[in-house]
């Protein structure tokens, strides 16, 4: 993949060993078909990686630091918290307001699901904070989880009880803040309709809203069954902002970044990526269903969305259809070029 390396014209051992010498103390990511900003992502790692280290020895035990403690400064950050947060929802105005957008349909099925989520979330961060905030207090025993929840914050990590009803964050302030904006958008779309542009980032299930709008488009025709219906996707040279219409049928997503390649707006074709530009913001894309059996266009790149930066089957969403220039679909399966719903 990498023209730097030539096939060695040797005849005996020693010229072997001097040819083998030649060779850089480490490789450049391009030797495995990767775009240089791949050294960027990998030294950005190694970096992280020895600093949760250092984190992780850190002694645990109350310290003063400038007439702080640790259980000061975690007591003032969860009443911060406590103040900020959403009010749990009332199940009973989520019901009403269920039923004027119509319970029965897809779309809103899937509503009901991500509010129901939601709401076991912040129960959880509710009672978990007022419970470390009595413990700091010495009203309640400091349990093992609390003790964690303490450590976890002054680290400024996602505590483990909060990840487990909830999403990965590489910190806690991450987290609060994608908290409010998932909150808010569950908001606005209950109290005054679906919104124009999806936000995909901000649902727990994004297989379910995809899921959904299948459903919805096969039941628009008459004759369709949802076997058969496959998504279909156009991306559009739009920001959020600018759209200020729905589809009339499927959705508009936005919030998507392209990890491993660049991507050219004026023509919506894949290019390589721009130096030191890890993530490229995507414009909004169309999403739609089609009832159909027959392939795929050979030339279009499948490319796989994941929830987060780490590439798991937990956190793998699905795949949309993105056109290449230039280069065959192979070159940027090399590239490991993928759609991240967030990069935090």
């Amino acid at each position: 993949f990498f023209e730097a390396y030539e096939m060695p014209a040797c005849k005996t051992q020693l010229e072997y060993l001097e040819f083998i010498n030649t060779f850089p103390a480490s490789d450049t990511p391009e030797v495995f078909g990767l775009h240089p900003n791949a050294n960027i992502t990998y030294q950005i790692n190694s970096a992280k990686d020895i600093l949760d280290t250092i984190l992780n020895i850190q002694p645990k035990e109350s310290a003063h630091l400038k007439g702080a403690t640790r259980e000061d400064i975690v007591s003032k950050l969860s009443k911060d918290m406590l103040k900020k947060l959403p009010p749990i929802y009332i199940q009973h105005e989520v019901r009403q307001a269920l039923q004027k957008l119509g319970a029965i349909l897809p779309m809103n099925i899937f509503l009901r699901q991500e509010l129901d989520q939601m709401t076991v979330t912040l129960k959880v961060v509710h009672q978990t904070l007022h419970d470390l905030l009595l413990a700091i207090e010495g009203t309640v025993i400091m349990s093992p989880s609390l003790k964690d929840m303490l450590d976890s914050m002054h680290d400024a990590k996602v505590p483990e009880i909060w990840r487990k009803v909830s999403w990965e964050s590489s910190t806690l302030g991450f987290w609060f803040t994608e908290l409010l904006e998932r909150n808010q958008q569950f908001v606005r779309w209950l109290n005054f309709g679906r919104p124009k542009s999806f936000w995909i980032t901000g649902f727990f299930n994004q297989q379910g809203f995809l899921t959904a709008m299948r459903q919805e488009v096969t039941r628009q025709h008459k004759g369709w069954a949802l076997d058969c219906v496959i998504l279909q996707n156009l991306v559009t040279k739009f920001n959020a902002e600018d759209i200020h219409e729905q589809p009339p049928e499927g959705v508009y997503v936005h919030g998507l970044f392209l990890e491993g390649g660049g991507w050219d707006r004026k023509n919506g074709k894949l290019t390589e990526s721009r130096p030191k530009i890890l993530y490229e913001p995507m414009p909004v894309v169309y999403l739609y269903a089609v009832n159909t059996t027959s392939g795929k266009d050979p030339m279009l790149y499948e490319c796989p969305i994941y929830r987060k930066p780490q590439r798991t089957d937990h956190n793998y969403v699905g795949s949309i259809d993105l056109e290449t220039s230039h280069y065959y679909p192979s070159h940027w399966t090399l590239r490991g070029v993928a759609l991240l719903c967030d990069i935090k």
